[in-house]
């Protein structure tokens, strides 16, 4: 298995848009479909710039791109947005899971512990 090591600072800018709730919130939202600001703002009790600004964010990441509609900006979940997230997370999975079965292989080779009688 093959992995391009993300640069840090798509990392960083990844998982620090997903550290609020809200920004979650919203790419729950748009894995329904695209979205206009105005229907992203609707569940919450924020303003519309407010929201605007957690999109840039988003959009900052990597994680949604807007499109020019007439007036509106419609917003979507960027292709491979979350790709190098997950293939970071995917190399420390395979790490862990590699961890795992050394340590398996440890106990299974180790005899087993004599039985110890209780006093009465």
């Amino acid at each position: 298995m093959c992995y391009m090591i993300a640069s840090p600072d798509v990392l960083d800018a990844t998982f620090a848009a997903l550290a609020d709730p809200t920004r979650r919130a919203i790419l729950t939202r748009l894995a329904r479909g695209e979205a206009t600001v105005m229907e992203l703002a609707e569940p919450f009790a924020m303003s519309q710039p407010a929201i605007s600004r957690h999109i840039k964010v988003l959009e900052t990441a990597g994680l949604v791109v807007r499109r020019v509609e007439g007036a509106t900006r419609p917003v979507r979940l960027a292709d491979n947005g979350l790709r190098a997230a997950d293939r970071w997370l995917d190399k420390l999975r395979a790490a862990l899971e590699g961890n795992y079965a050394r340590l398996d292989a440890v106990l299974a080779a180790m005899p087993p512990e004599p039985t110890r009688r209780r006093r009465n």
